[in-house]
């Protein structure tokens, strides 16, 4: 049993060492092989899945891979992009490498955005190969601020809000408070990774629930306004722009995926909103 197990580390040690041999002798301006061809195709595919995970535009995910590609010693890079894959073909002195992989939402994060072109940027210079471009992106961890921090600054910004509508203080107050809690149970309930839809929906119901309490006690002059900018914090802007601009730049299958994305979002959060008028039987906005 120790023999074995001996020789498992042996093959494993070695096949470690011809995959590192592989990549450093990766560099732009020599020949490839088959295999390098095929690390740099999985290396630079990683970069546009990556990419599109965390909520980059279409245009940016093909030309970012594109350059990385042609930056490591390819000849030409073509990709197709979908709201659920990205398939892409290098080409390299007659030899084709073509490779698909799946896209699963990880949220918006533009430090990750930023950091893979600063790599691929570092790679049109030369200043790091294919080994180290790896290195990097298997070595991005995506940045979140705290909970906690997030909370107060999502409040004040709904608060905010209000006072740029007309409200007064005792408004400001309230929708501070509404949109705070609003906020943290919308954390909890992505925590436990259930539907984005039930989660803008209940979101949208605790934020009115809470904010029509201005309403039914009296307080300040337009105490309605405090129910409109409470629920601010569930527009779906990010997921508009990215929608709109992909179907400009001609991405319409993108642009319209991400367009009907944000449509349900809004949709859910409509419905938690108007169950929220419906319980507490205060009606309308007059912003």
């Amino acid at each position: 049993m120790k023999e074995y197990k001996g020789w498992g580390n042996i093959t494993a040690y070695s096949t470690l060492l011809t995959l590192k041999g592989i990549m450093s002798s990766i560099t732009p301006g020599r020949e490839l092989s088959r295999e390098q061809q095929t690390e740099i195709t999985r290396i630079i595919v990683k970069a546009g899945q990556m990419l599109a995970q965390f909520g980059a535009e279409s245009r940016i995910i093909e030309q970012t891979t594109v350059r990385l590609g042609l930056a490591l010693g390819l000849e030409s890079v073509e990709m197709a992009i979908s709201s659920s894959a990205i398939v892409l073909t290098s080409l390299y002195q007659g030899s084709c490498v073509t490779t698909t992989r799946r896209v699963r939402e990880h949220g918006i994060n533009m430090q990750v955005v930023c950091e893979i072109q600063r790599i691929c940027i570092m790679a049109e210079k030369a200043l790091i190969g294919a080994r180290e471009v790896r290195q990097r992106l298997d070595g991005i961890v995506p940045f979140h601020y705290h909970p906690w921090l997030v909370v107060p600054m999502v409040g004040l910004s709904c608060g905010a809000f209000s006072l740029l509508f007309g409200g007064d203080w005792p408004i400001f107050l309230v929708t501070c408070c509404s949109a705070s809690v609003a906020m943290r149970v919308r954390q909890l309930i992505a925590r436990h990774h259930h539907s984005p839809l039930i989660n803008f929906a209940a979101t949208g119901f605790i934020a009115t629930w809470l904010a029509s309490s201005a309403t039914f006690f009296g307080w300040g002059e337009q105490p309605y306004l405090a129910m409109a900018a409470s629920v601010l914090l569930l527009v779906p802007g990010f997921p508009l722009i990215n929608a709109v601009s992909d179907m400009v730049k001609g991405y319409f299958n993108m642009g319209l995926a991400r367009w009907g994305t944000a449509t349900l979002l809004t949709i859910s959060a409509a419905i938690g909103i108007i169950l929220a008028m419906s319980v507490t039987g205060i009606w309308g906005w007059k912003v």
